[in-house]
């Protein structure tokens, strides 16, 4: 990343610096360890920035951990996409590990637990086994398979390994308590059979171990230090810990959790977001109305601005709800300043300069950006055929309206002054056409005379120009809660306005060599980028946020 790495103090690196200078640590090593089951999402940015830049700060490793435990739900093309999302966000893994490599080693791990007694072969089914389990009020009851003998268990596990039984016919569970307040420490389950195949181990194991068996193990034996996670893994800590201790590691990770990214008018679940996919909802997971890092891209957020975001939300204990504007504001500030500009007509209204030469085009020049006048001036070409907003006329004006009217002037930016002077319409009477007269000594937009004109509209002559698709790209969900019931659900809660497709949209010429990612600042429209589906023939542009908030 070109920006400077985040220091700013956390209750994170606060706990950091005291065991480091107690001795307790003395280096800081950490992982981001998605389970590829899914497209990463806004929430993932957090839990990214603060696992690769807590390692930066102290001069640290981080790695790519693959927690890819669970094959019947997770594909190549989901390992794919969360690598180009890291990369793309700007951080780079020490190492890529899969928690498929350590299967092996986790296998062994069970064995062990069995052979001390603290691990037994259940057969009750998922049901009985929720229902043996007890609540938050009262304590669950033990397992009538609880005591079966160690060689008893060591044989059936290995049967259970060896394809002999059906999916879900027997699980292995660890022995902690089945009165515990914690209902995570109720013998939880730490291997289940599946008879599917794995993306990175084939045929070679059916039956698979559990998330928070496995993910304590491949935190240990990758040496991390920290493993750092969101709130919602603070109840599964002393499991974590009794695993680690049990197994008998030296020097355990230590799981320090902090709040998850909850953002309004947004679904961050993988699995409410692969129901908008396969209902149709969305185009899929990289739409740009998704809180995905793909989405996020193909709309125009820039990672340094999401980064910044994570930075403006801080690192907090207790969860809370970030309103989704400051995502967009974030967005914009960043793009204000980095985005050049340009000139771009989404609803076309023709002009015709009566007084101006036929066969004459002049070129004016217009600032790339005022926030970097190093970029220099942009050329546009003026003609006697020019293109402005259809809402930038009015035949009645209403007060106040300082854009084109009968009689009325305005400035076209950059460029003249002209005067409505009559307008055409059509059968239906729609404005299809303005007939204006343009002042010459104003070129440049000065006034000749010291006259004030209000309006200045942006324009794209007729004479050099190129049409594209325009996608209007808006919030997803109408309501701050997609999933309150009173508006119907997820489901219920899409805002129909979310995605407005505009065709023949005219954009200045210099936009006709625009590719796949570039981002500018349409004026007066907001900010938009190249989407993937533009060819050489058809430009097709996506709206990344508006100027202003219209929320």
């Amino acid at each position: 990343m070109e920006e400077n790495i985040v220091t700013s103090s956390n209750f994170i690196h606060d706990i950091i610096d005291e065991e480091l200078a107690a001795g307790i640590n003395s280096r800081v090593q950490t992982r981001f360890p998605p389970e590829p089951n899914g497209y990463l999402h806004i929430g993932h940015a957090k839990a990214i920035c603060i696992n690769f830049t807590t390692a930066q700060k102290y001069g640290g490793i981080c790695n790519l951990r693959l927690d890819d435990t669970n094959p019947s739900k997770e594909d190549v093309e989901y390992v794919e996409s969360i690598m180009e999302d890291i990369k793309w966000l700007g951080f780079q893994w020490e190492n890529l590990y899969h928690a498929s490599e350590y299967f092996d080693f986790i296998y062994e791990c069970a064995i062990k637990l069995i052979e001390k007694g603290l691990a037994y072969v259940c057969d009750l089914s998922t049901q009985e086994i929720r229902e043996y389990r007890g609540t938050l009020t009262e304590p669950g009851k033990n397992s009538p398979y609880r005591e079966r003998p160690v060689e008893e268990n060591l044989d059936l596990f290995r049967r259970m390994t060896a394809g002999e039984f059906e999916n879900g016919a027997r699980v292995l569970r660890a022995k902690i308590d089945m009165a515990s307040p914690n209902l995570n420490m109720r013998d939880p389950v730490i291997y289940r059979i599946a008879h599917v195949p794995h993306h990175q181990t084939g045929d070679k194991w059916c039956v698979y171990p559990m998330y928070d068996f496995a993910h304590p193990l491949s935190d240990a034996v990758e040496n991390v230090t920290y493993s750092l996670c969101s709130l919602e893994f603070e109840n599964h800590r002393p499991l974590y810990n009794w695993f680690i201790e049990k197994i008998g590691f030296e020097e355990p990770p230590r799981q320090i959790e902090f709040a998850r990214l909850n953002i309004n008018y947004s679904v961050t679940s993988k699995r409410k977001s692969l129901e908008l996919v396969s209902k149709g909802k969305v185009s899929g997971w990289d739409d740009p109305r998704m809180v995905t890092l793909s989405g996020l891209r193909r709309r125009g957020y820039p990672p340094a601005a999401i980064r910044d975001f994570i930075d403006r939300v801080g690192v907090a204990k207790a969860d809370s709800v970030v309103d989704f504007g400051l995502l967009e504001a974030c967005v914009r500030d960043n793009l204000n300043f980095n985005a050049p500009r340009a000139m771009a007509v989404l609803k076309p209204l023709k002009v015709i300069i009566e007084n101006y030469p036929e066969d004459k085009t002049e070129v004016f020049e217009v600032e790339v950006n005022p926030a970097k006048p190093e970029l220099g001036m942009d050329k546009v070409t003026f003609s006697r055929e020019i293109y402005v907003e259809q809402d930038d006329f009015m035949a009645e004006p209403v007060k106040k309206y300082f854009r084109l009217f009968p009689g009325g002037e305005v400035r076209l930016r950059g460029a003249y002054f002209i005067t409505c002077q009559s307008y055409d319409t059509d059968e239906n009477g729609n404005v299809v056409c303005l007939h204006c007269t343009y002042d010459p000594l104003s070129r440049g937009g000065a006034s000749p005379d010291g006259r004030k004109v209000r309006g200045t509209l942006h324009w794209v002559s007729a004479a050099d120009n190129v049409k594209a698709e325009v996608r209007l790209y808006d919030r997803l969900f109408k309501t701050e809660d997609p999933e309150c019931e009173s508006g119907g659900g997820m489901l219920g809660n899409l805002n129909p306005d979310s995605l407005i497709v505009l065709q023949d949209c005219i954009l200045e010429g210099g936009l006709r060599t625009a590719k796949p990612g570039d981002v500018f600042q349409f004026m007066r429209q907001g900010y938009f980028c190249v989407d993937k589906d533009s060819t050489p023939e058809k430009l097709v542009f996506n709206r990344t946020v508006t100027l202003n908030s219209s929320w």
